[in-house]
């Protein structure tokens, strides 16, 4: 018995090597990046910077938060990413209500259409946005950044998927009720797709935070400029 015990054991150490593995492959990045941030500046680009500085320097954080307004980009960061989140939430739900669940001429060619943006990089309608957004005057501000960016194809795919699963006869048993398309969404849809909302926001979130090149195109003063590109 404790023979079978320990080989048991041997087993599940031998499987944990792996995944240990890729952890240390995962936070070594993270490793190097607090060890340089406490090196002198001429050491920072180094490749043979040491692991642990010979010689400390504290002072970095201090000196790069009162050099350049990070409060300032924290906090613009956070107002664009919880503007697109909530921007996704409402128009991504919408579309995809209406694609799930309504029948019209050219419906699957609209969802076709919406689904081939996702082929195109950022880089591709960089120039036409930028010209877009500065003839609507919203270069420097929140609705420059963050208008471009407020529905998203991805998004839209996974609420109509999501809507899809959802029995229409649900739906059929409300207006019967009386109850009018938006009582239906709001109480009898939106209820249903907690999981795809709850995604949805997640990954809105996560990539508004994580913009680099459209607001550094969109942006140039410091009263607008957010974390990410620094």
């Amino acid at each position: 018995m404790k023979r079978r015990l320990f080989n048991f054991l041997d087993m599940e150490w031998v499987g944990m090597l792996p995944l240990a593995a890729l952890t240390f492959l995962i936070v070594l990045p993270i490793i190097w990046m607090i060890s340089t941030s406490f090196q002198a500046s001429e050491k920072a680009y180094q490749l043979t910077t040491e692991w642990i500085p010979s010689v400390w320097h504290p002072e970095n954080y201090p000196n790069a938060i009162t050099r350049w307004p990070f409060p300032r980009y924290f906090l613009n960061s956070a107002i664009i990413s919880v503007s697109v989140m909530l921007g996704n939430l409402i128009f991504c739900t919408l579309a995809g209500y209406g694609l799930a669940k309504y029948r019209f001429p050219g419906d699957k060619i609209l969802l076709l259409l919406i689904l081939s943006t996702l082929m195109l990089p950022m880089e591709v309608t960089l120039v036409p946005t930028f010209l877009l957004i500065h003839k609507l005057g919203w270069l420097n501000s929140y609705k420059g950044i963050a208008g471009p960016i407020l529905i998203d194809a991805f998004g839209v795919f996974l609420m109509r998927q999501f809507i899809m699963k959802i029995p229409s006869e649900y739906m059929e048993a409300a207006r019967i009720d009386g109850a009018g398309e938006f009582k239906i969404l709001w109480r009898i849809i939106l209820p249903q797709c907690k999981p795809a909302l709850a995604t949805l926001a997640i990954f809105a979130f996560r990539d508004s935070w994580d913009q680099f090149i459209w607001p550094l195109v969109a942006v140039s003063t410091d009263e607008y400029r957010r974390l990410a590109p620094h």
